[in-house]
């Protein structure tokens, strides 16, 4: 398979190490990292790629499926909010690597099978895996050989890939790259993020160890907001105190 990024003529030098009109600073966590941005076309497993300072071989690697919930809600009910810190965490230490994040929603599934899916397992207690056969989705069907393919396009033959998921190895593999796999260990933040992560390791032999301590106690829930005054009555009193 050829990764069709968006663009593909280099006169010769692997992208990696050309400069273009992406670059810039990014900011996180109180430190500066040049960024580089690429588009990764896929119909079904397509997204971006960005490189963090002086990419070379043996570099960094994260593949990260977009979780909206987890990724932008911060929910604490998975581990990818937490995985994708940590993998930017150790990219920003190291001052360098690259963040292949792809639109793989819901396993591939999109957004709304996997709400569906959620839903059913609060009804039944049946993991997210079980709940998508019941639905009649698919329990993974993403594929990793378009970004394995870019990857290799960019001119990487060795990397160090930060994941728990072992189906991402072989994917590199075929595309010519040799991996070293660096597993993201974070603490479940609720017992449902638990339960997801047990229910990868023995469903999909992802590899995370069995969390022997409860996970973090859940959050006493946030206090409404006071209603907004009345705007109306506010410019009467405004008036009248003139």
């Amino acid at each position: 398979m050829t990764a069709q990024l968006d663009d593909t003529e280099y006169d010769g030098v692997p992208a990696v190490f050309r400069t273009d009109d992406t670059e810039h600073l990014l900011r996180r966590k109180g430190r500066e990292m040049a960024v580089r941005v690429r588009e990764l076309h896929d119909a079904r497993d397509g997204g971006t790629i960005l490189l963090f300072g002086a990419v070379a071989d043996g570099c960094l690697v994260r593949i990260h499926s977009r979780c909206l919930y987890g990724d932008v809600l911060r929910s604490d009910d998975c581990d990818c909010g937490p995985e994708l810190d940590h993998a930017m965490d150790m990219i920003q230490a190291e001052g360098a690597g690259v963040l292949v994040y792809l639109e793989q929603e819901g396993r591939g599934s999109g957004l709304v099978a996997k709400a569906r899916g959620l839903a059913h397992s609060e009804r039944t207690g049946r993991d997210t895996f079980t709940s998508y056969g019941d639905l009649g989705y698919p329990a993974d069907c993403r594929s990793y050989e378009p970004a394995a393919a870019a990857l290799a396009d960019l001119g990487l033959t060795s990397v160090r890939l930060l994941t728990n998921n072992p189906e991402k190895v072989p994917a590199l593999h075929r595309a010519g790259i040799d991996v070293t796999p660096i597993p993201l260990i974070t603490a479940p933040r609720s017992a449902r993020a638990r339960a997801y992560l047990e229910a990868k390791r023995d469903r999909r032999g992802h590899w995370t160890p069995e969390f022997q301590v409860p996970p973090v106690q859940e959050p006493e829930p946030p206090r409404p907001y006071p209603a907004p005054a009345d705007p109306g009555a506010l410019c009467a009193s405004a008036a009248d105190s003139r």
